[in-house]
């Protein structure tokens, strides 16, 4: 099967977010982890030819249509690949670095305060044990939602679009931050492009 997906690129230089998050890591984690997922998804898909053609959304949107014999390296791989290019997007510098009166009206609305989202989505990042992700999602019934899931497992798996991502895996964040998830955490919120996360909020309602 021709190899359908790619590695997107990352769009901005290694090093445009230091000092919160150094260019070492950045090529590290954009040109070795998220490369290797998408080379493991293409090759775990060349054994599901009836698949190609499909975005990586809508097969984890329908992962229970997936081969069982590559259904987790999908939900691995895939969810890697979908995970990580959201995350590059939702980092990528310029933007607005606050969310803009619609989203934080929605903000509010769902979690009280737009302080109380940011504390309880930081908690979700904070408390994940081992490797995983922190999210914001648009629920199926269009509910605002923050949780965490483990390893590479995607919020599109649920039927929830992913809004917001934050990779708490250790190679995100290690070589600068060594086992100070916290702080890595917090440095997190002067990266966000709000114009982003915006513009996916929008769309999924």
């Amino acid at each position: 099967m021709t190899e359908k997906f790619g590695l997107p690129e990352l769009g901005f230089k290694f090093d445009a977010l230091e000092p919160l998050i150094d260019a070492k890591t950045m090529e590290i984690h954009h040109g070795k982890h998220h490369a290797a997922y998408v080379n493991n998804l293409n090759a775990a898909l060349e054994n599901a030819p009836q698949l190609a053609g499909k975005s990586i959304e809508a097969l984890l949107r329908k992962i229970v249509d997936v081969p069982e014999g590559i259904r987790q390296a999908v939900i691995n791989n895939g969810g890697g690949h979908a995970n990580h290019s959201l995350f590059w997007r939702v980092i990528a510098p310029g933007g607005s670095k606050k969310p803009a009166d619609v989203l934080t009206k929605a903000l509010t609305e769902a979690f009280k305060s737009y302080e109380a989202f940011e504390e309880l989505f930081s908690k979700a990042a904070t408390t994940r044990f081992g490797s995983g992700w922190a999210w914001l999602v648009m629920d199926e019934n269009k509910k605002l939602q923050v949780y965490s899931t483990a390893n590479q497992d995607s919020p599109l798996m649920q039927g929830h679009l992913p809004i917001l991502g934050l990779d708490v895996w250790e190679h995100a964040y290690y070589l600068n931050y060594q086992n100070r998830r916290p702080d890595y955490i917090k440095a997190f919120w002067s990266l966000v492009n709000w114009d982003v996360v915006l513009e996916r909020y929008l769309s999924a309602k």
